[in-house]
This record gives structure tokens, sequence and C-alpha cells, in this order.
């Protein structure tokens, strides 16, 4: 009996099999984002304080109840010839009734996810370029970008292809409008 003859394993392969085996030290994260390895550093405090102000609001404000997860790794449709993206979004929302988290993988599909939320860190051109290509091919509904050298937040919605149709960008102190399921608007007074 012989063995069936395997496909060579592409690049991609190489890279996405190379990127689920990394073992990163503890508190740090690592993604696969267009076809890159990127391992961040714990969060600082700023950071995690922003996220902290969404998510109060997010969990008290919302007109659907919403699970969250500052942890949760997303499969994504990448560009061209690599691998699927995997991102670990800052803040991902998904509708209660939908029980997204329980059971899922540590890398699951984004499929009724409804809102996912990044904080610029040291590469804020990945947040607001790569990360947001990635969770428009994704098909999330909406993405919260909070903008620390702008100082302001924008919210993108309508995604399409590689990107979203819509964006609305307010200043630190606006408030900004996050519609259904959400539908409420996002103070931001403490932000500043």
């Amino acid at each position: 009996m012989s063995a069936m003859p395997q496909e060579p394993l592409t690049q991609a392969d190489v890279l996405l099999e190379g990127f689920l085996a990394l073992d990163t030290p503890e508190g740090f994260r690592a993604e696969l984002i267009e076809g890159e390895i990127v391992v961040t550093p714990p969060p600082d405090g700023d950071h995690e304080g922003y996220i902290g102000l969404i998510v109060k609001q997010v969990m008290r404000r919302s007109r659907t109840d919403m699970d969250f997860s500052g942890n949760k790794g997303l499969r994504l449709k990448s560009g061209g010839a690599c691998p699927k993206n995997h991102a670990i979004p800052d803040c991902t929302f998904a509708p209660t009734e939908l029980g997204l988290y329980w059971g899922a993988e540590p890398w699951m599909p984004c499929d009724g996810v409804a809102m996912v939320a990044e904080v610029t860190s040291t590469r804020a051109r990945r947040d607001r370029e790569d990360k947001r290509h990635c969770y428009a091919r994704g098909g999330i509904p909406l993405y919260l970008l909070v903008d620390r050298e702008t100082s302001s937040l924008t919210l993108f919605g309508e995604p399409e292809g590689d990107d979203y149709r819509q964006l609305c960008t307010v200043p630190f102190g606006k408030p900004l409008a996050l519609p259904d399921p959400f539908g409420f608007d996002l103070e931001t007074a403490d932000f500043v």
C-alpha cells in the first residue's frame, strides 16, 4: 500500500503554521495581519482606560444585551495570496442571544460579531489601515477606532469589499452615535 502524495506547502501555509505554533511571552499578543506576524507587548494604562470607558457604556446603555471579549481571536479574510488574517481586537462585541463565545475555538469566525474596537498604540497605522481592511473583509458591521495621536474616535460602518463605505469622526469630548444594535450616543467627555 503506497502513501498518497501530499500537495506541497505554499508559503502562506508555512506562514500560517508557524504563526499558529508561536509561544509568546506572558501578556504579549500575536496576530497575523496581511501576511505579517505582529507581536505586541501588554498595553499601557491609558490604553486600558479607553477600553474601560467604552465597555462600561456599551454594557449599560446598548438596546441589545451584548457580550464582550478583549482577547477573542478572529479569523478574517485576507487580501491576495496571504493566509487568513488572525486578529485579536481590543474589544469584540456580539449580541448575547447569539452566544458566540461559548464553545468557540481560540480563533473563531467573525460571523455575528456586531462591533470591534481598537485603541491606537505604537503601530497606529496598523489600526487605522491594515486592521480596518481586515475587519471590512470579514463583514464586521462596525469598527470603532480610538486614535490617541489625533484625540479622536472614528466609527466605520457598512463594510464592502476591502473597506467601509461610511465613517464618522469626532474629537474627544464630543458624543459619537452608535447605531443599532447599540442605539446610543457614546459619551467621550472622559476621553480628554
